[in-house]
């Protein structure tokens, strides 16, 4: 798709404020380098452009062909955009001369527009393709990965990813109706998990678990976040500032873990004769964990699940 052609889908960045507040773009930091891993509609990206001075530099990363094709319309030389996960930045930051930077920020999980074309098949709330496919350049859809696997392991991506209690019913279902006709329009995947789930979670879709399970799973999106995560620390400056924004427990979870074992070093017995400059540091600090306002939640309501934590590079890590 070219920049002509790219869809006009609303979209509304979560914690557009926050986020970038958290990378601290201020004084020299201003003509530092920084990293927007998900670039989506370019809320962070162009908010970044506008706190860096003439000496900055941003590179964003996105699966999406729609996102790189909207990113193309930034003319802007401080700016670059890379077709690809930022589960790979390390290796697109060398390419281009570049070791270290001041801040990396990352906004998992689906943009609204993703969510709000039906042709992407993200959502059960209109009927489309089952793709699923957050690069639609490459890799197996929705679709045929149902039609494909055996029901041991669709069970438990389904129960693994989505947290769903009734995984083993949904899988059966699924292997009992591909053997009749393909499962390959969302309409066809939700009916069948909303007759396979015996009680419905107050307010909430019975087919939201495995279509959030599935699409995690066709886009490795758990597995790409802890490369992420470890690639994000190789890469930052002393003093530098890692921001994550996730919308469900699987991710935070993983994000809190990883920075919790980065800032929370085990310390040796204290009655050993180890002096303290031999000690264990910790290689990150911290700073805040942040939630959307209820302002914000009620103008967006995708907003609700979004929490983001942000920690720095310690001075004393190497």
């Amino acid at each position: 798709m070219n920049a002509q052609a790219v869809p006009e889908l609303q979209h509304r960045t979560v914690l557009l404020d926050e986020a970038v507040a958290a990378l601290d773009i201020v004084g020299e930091r201003a003509g530092g380098v920084y990293v927007d891993g998900t670039f989506g509609r370019g809320g962070h990206s162009r908010l970044i452009l506008e706190k860096l001075n003439a000496q900055g530099r941003l590179l964003a990363f996105d699966k999406d062909p729609q996102a790189i094709a909207y990113a193309k319309t930034i003319a802007d030389k401080r700016f670059e955009i890379v077709h690809g996960s930022f589960a790979g930045m390390r290796a697109a930051l060398a390419e281009r001369g570049i070791a270290q930077v001041d801040g990396v920020l990352l906004d998992l999980g689906i943009s609204s527009p993703q969510v709000d074309d039906a042709a992407r098949g993200f959502s059960f709330r209109a009927d489309g393709p089952l793709d699923m496919r957050m690069d639609t350049t490459r890799g197996m859809s929705a679709a045929e990965w149902l039609a494909t696997e055996d029901e041991r392991t669709i069970e438990k991506v389904i129960r693994d990813y989505g947290e769903e209690r009734f995984a083993f019913q949904i899988a059966k279902a699924i292997v009992a109706r591909r053997s009749v006709e393909p499962i390959s329009s969302t309409r066809q995947l939700a009916a069948l998990v909303a007759h396979a789930v015996k009680t419905r979670e107050k307010a909430k879709d019975p087919a939201t678990r495995t279509f959030q399970a599935i699409r995690i799973y066709i886009n490795q999106e758990l597995e790409e976040l802890e490369i992420g995560l470890e690639q994000a620390f190789s890469v930052l400056t002393l003093g530098g500032k890692l921001a994550v924004i996730s919308f469900h427990s699987l991710e935070d979870r993983i994000v809190k873990q990883y920075m919790a074992g980065k800032a929370n070093v085990p310390q040796p017995d204290r009655r050993l004769p180890i002096r303290a400059v031999d000690l264990p540091q910790p290689e990150l600090k911290l700073l805040s964990r942040i939630k959307p306002s209820d302002a914000e939640v009620a103008a967006n309501p995708r907003a609700r699940s979004a929490v983001m934590r942000v920690a720095q590079r310690l001075k004393g890590a190497i």
